[in-house]
């Protein structure tokens, strides 16, 4: 842990206290850390490395794409 950085609290019923490092996530941002946010997140990672996607030369491309394939 460094200066400035956020830390919780443990107390367990024999008064062992525990302290770790905390995060805070914003609640505009918290539906990305869902289980099922998490798994897309790395198939998508696993399909990149695998050598799959597709390289676009700008947005409007990339939507044309995507209407082509049923996906847009």
């Amino acid at each position: 842990m460094s200066e400035g950085d956020e830390i919780e609290f443990a107390v367990d019923e024999s008064g062992n206290i525990t302290v770790r490092g905390y995060v805070s996530v914003p609640s505009d941002q918290v539906w990305f850390f869902t289980p099922d946010q998490l798994a897309a997140k790395h198939q998508a990672e696993e399909e990149i490395t695998a050598g799959g996607g597709a390289v676009h030369a700008s947005a409007k491309a990339m939507f044309a794409y995507l209407e082509r394939s049923g996906r847009g």
